[in-house]
């Protein structure tokens, strides 16, 4: 998707667990290992947008973890809150807010979308040192939060 704004766009990143291992995908553009995710369109909410690069990105239908609170009304629509929110640099101009949530597989079978990934892969902490390239400090950092607290779920 295009960039919605010239300084800044608003992101989600899904680490999704099943049992001990976190799904990572090698962006064929960046050139990198990175959970899944993408630009929250203009039609979207975060939650949304979440749900829809998971199936697109993967064939995964998910289940985002986290607490909706109980505040949903006419007009109003409680959503889950990202588990962290970050800031970064893609450019010497434009910057993205990253909404990063947790969330485990519900349906469908792992597929890889050849026109955006290299490779798509659930990942053990022991494979998280043996990818090539390596992850950037902060995903590895992600990935093993993920894993920690996603145990026994």
């Amino acid at each position: 998707m295009p960039h919605i704004h010239a300084a800044i766009d608003f992101t989600v990143a899904l680490f999704i667990v099943q049992e001990d291992r976190v799904l990572l995908v090698h962006h064929r553009k960046l050139g990198r290992w990175l959970p899944l995710g993408g630009h929250i369109e203009l039609e979207e909410d975060p939650e949304r947008a979440a749900l829809r690069e998971a199936l697109e990105e993967s064939g995964l239908e998910v289940e985002l973890i986290g607490e909706r609170p109980p505040t949903t009304s006419e007009g109003t629509r409680a959503l889950i809150a990202p588990r962290f929110l970050d800031i970064h640099r893609i450019s010497a101009t434009h910057e993205h807010i990253g909404m990063i949530y947790w969330a485990r597989p519900k349906a469908g079978q792992v597929t890889l979308a050849a026109t955006e990934h290299f490779a798509i892969q659930w990942c053990s902490i022991r494979d998280l040192d043996q990818l090539s390239p390596p992850l950037s400090d902060a995903v590895k950092w992600y990935c093993h939060a993920a894993l920690k607290e996603m145990a026994g779920q």
